[in-house]
C-alpha cells in the first residue's frame, strides 16, 4: 500500500483554488512555507503545554499548509529548487519542532502551571517516532542525491509518509483531547515503572500511544520499503551497464 504521485495530485488540486487566492492576496510560496511552519510552532507549544485538543488542530492547520505552498508555486510557474528546498527543510524542521512539544507536555515539564501530570512513556515514544519518521525523509533525501528516483518517484514509496504521519499524530492528539486530558485530571491504571514515571493507560493516554506506535512501525516499513526499492534501482541500473558493456 502506497500513496501514489496520481492520489497526491488529486488532494492538491482541491487546494488549488485557496492556494490562488492566497496568492492574489500577495502571498508567495515562500511566505506561505513560513507562515505554516510559523503555525506549526504555536501548535507545539500548545502541546509542550499539555493543550492537546487545541494543539492538534493547530499542528494539523500548519501541516496544511504544505499544500498551498508547493500548489501555488506549480500553479503560478514560480517552481523553483531553492524553493522545494526552503519546502523540505522548513517540514522537517516544523515536524522535529512538534515532538520537542509533545516530549515536553508529556513530561509535565510545567506541572506548576498545568494540573495534568506528565505521561513517562509518551516522551520516549515521542522521541522514536520523531526518529523513525526522520529516517523516511533521509532515505528519500540520500536516494535522490545519489540519483536514485529523481524528481518525487521516492515519495510514493512506503505506507507512512509525512501526510500519513500528520493525519495519524493529529487524529491521536485530538482523541486525546476530546477526551478531556487537557489540563485535567484523570483516574489512569497504574500497571507499571519505567524510568522512574508510572505508565498512565487511561483512555487518552492510549490514543496518542497508539498513534505514536503506529508512526513507529509505519516509517519503519517504510524506511525498509525505500531501501529496498533503492536497491532494486540500483541492480537494474548495474544490470544495464553490463549489458551496454558487451555490446
Amino acid at each position: 500500500m502506497t500513496l501514489s504521485n496520481e492520489s497526491r495530485d488529486r488532494v492538491k488540486h482541491i487546494f488549488e483554488p485557496i492556494a490562488l487566492a492566497m496568492g492574489r492576496a500577495g502571498l508567495t510560496p515562500d511566505a506561505l512555507t513560513l507562515i505554516g511552519f510559523a503555525i506549526t510552532v504555536v501548535g507545539a507549544v500548545l502541546l509542550a503545554t499539555q493543550q492537546w485538543l487545541l494543539g492538534g488542530i493547530v499542528v494539523f492547520l500548519g501541516g496544511a499548509f504544505d499544500m498551498f505552498d508547493g500548489t501555488l508555486a506549480r500553479a503560478t510557474g514560480k517552481a523553483s529548487k531553492l524553493g522545494a528546498f526552503m519546502d523540505s527543510v522548513f517540514d522537517r524542521w516544523g515536524e522535529a519542532v512538534v515532538y520537542l512539544g509533545l516530549v515536553i507536555g508529556f513530561l509535565g515539564f510545567w506541572g506548576e502551571l498545568y494540573s495534568e501530570v506528565g505521561f513517562g512513556l509518551g516522551a520516549p515514544l515521542a522521541a522514536a517516532s520523531m526518529g523513525s519518521a526522520f529516517m523516511v525523509s533521509y532515505a528519500r533525501a540520500k536516494a535522490e542525491g545519489l540519483g536514485f528516483s529523481p524528481g518525487t518517484g521516492m515519495a510514493a514509496i512506503g505506507v507512512m509518509p509525512r501526510e500519513v504521519r500528520l493525519v495519524v499524530l493529529c487524529l491521536g492528539l485530538i482523541l486525546m483531547g476530546i477526551t478531556g486530558l487537557s489540563r485535567t485530571s484523570f483516574p489512569s491504571l497504574n500497571v507499571a515503572e519505567i524510568f522512574g514515571s508510572r505508565i498512565d493507560l487511561d483512555a487518552g493516554y492510549g490514543f496518542i500511544a497508539t498513534a505514536l506506535a503506529v508512526i513507529i512501525i509505519g516509517s519503519t516499513i517504510t524506511t525498509i520499503q525505500r531501501i529496498l526499492h533503492v536497491r532494486n534501482q540500483a541492480r537494474q541500473q548495474s544490470s544495464s551497464q553490463q549489458t551496454e558493456n558487451a555490446s
